[in-house]
């Protein structure tokens, strides 16, 4: 029971970082209609971007994390402004297309500036574990399920309490009656993907300490964030945090308890349970059914 405990709680902060960037990745999907490849690109930017301040200018941790923070906000809005704005009426592939490109250009990009060379990320959290009943947990997992949540609370919130994340959520339904009422949609479109860009670059710094830090870092976990806010739904934030949580629990248990399943298995089994949500309920477990009269 120790050993389930410790796996689950693993598992959680393993699952926290593929909801934080599934979250992200639902915020383009449900402003924009469009899903935006380049979001761990995006994140894996940020995070080099923060190593920076924190080994080449003398930042301590969390002052450099908020400064990313900040810088990955205008990065996003900026994104949207330059490269996808002009595009607002042209077919979605077109525009997945674009999203492609981004993610190629970013990844060179941060290979040019910075090298391909795999670099440690410092983490802010102590190495002692936390004994609770017996049971040691790591406060590296811990703090990182803390963080994401944190995060994704805050998006909540912003969206339930504010009435620019009011105005947010009009554009994102109804457009056009939202630009009726004064809203403006395409600045709303805007502050989607700067929020989005910040939930990927608090994925990117929490990865980092587990993973390391290069510029191919986040390929295989915005993966699993695809996966997980399918199995959640993609039209639902809850959902994205929620399946990313059980994505990542259920891979640390069945890595842990499977014998055949390896660490290299892992992002098979995370494939398998896309293609079996995508049969058995395409809208993922909360995402809504869209009924249309003929």
């Amino acid at each position: 029971m120790q050993q389930l405990a410790q796996q689950v709680v693993a598992g959680l902060a393993t699952g926290a970082i593929f909801g934080s960037l599934a979250l992200a990745l639902v915020l383009i999907y449900t402003t924009t209609g469009i899903v935006n490849f380049a979001q761990g690109e995006m994140g894996m930017f940020a995070t080099f971007v923060a190593w920076t301040l924190i080994t080449n200018h003398g930042f301590s941790y969390w002052p450099a994390f908020a400064l990313t923070l900040v810088l990955a906000f205008a990065g996003g809005v900026t994104l949207q402004r330059v490269v996808i704005r002009p595009l607002e009426r042209a077919p979605q592939l077109t525009v997945v297309m674009v999203t492609i490109g981004l993610l190629v250009i970013l990844n060179g990009l941060a290979g040019w500036i910075w090298s391909p060379q795999v670099r440690d990320f410092p983490s802010p959290f102590p190495a002692k574990p936390i004994r609770v009943a017996g049971v040691a947990f790591s406060q590296q997992d811990l703090g990182v399920i803390a963080v994401c949540l944190a995060g994704v609370v805050l998006v909540w919130a912003f969206f339930r309490f504010t009435k620019v994340g009011l105005a947010l959520r009009a554009a994102a339904v109804a457009p056009e009656t939202s630009r009726l009422l004064g809203v403006r949609v395409s600045w709303m479109f805007a502050l989607g993907w700067g929020l989005a860009a910040v939930l990927s670059a608090v994925s990117g710094m929490m990865a980092a300490p587990i993973v390391f830090l290069d510029p191919n870092m986040m390929q295989s976990i915005v993966i699993y964030a695809f996966a997980a806010a399918v199995l959640g739904g993609i039209d639902s934030p809850i959902g994205a945090v929620a399946g990313g949580l059980a994505l990542g629990v259920t891979l640390n248990i069945l890595d842990t308890y499977v014998n055949f399943i390896t660490p290299e298995l892992t992002l098979p089994v995370a494939l398998g349970v896309l293609l079996v949500v995508l049969v058995l309920r395409p809208t993922g477990l909360f995402g809504r059914r869209v009924v249309q009269r003929v």
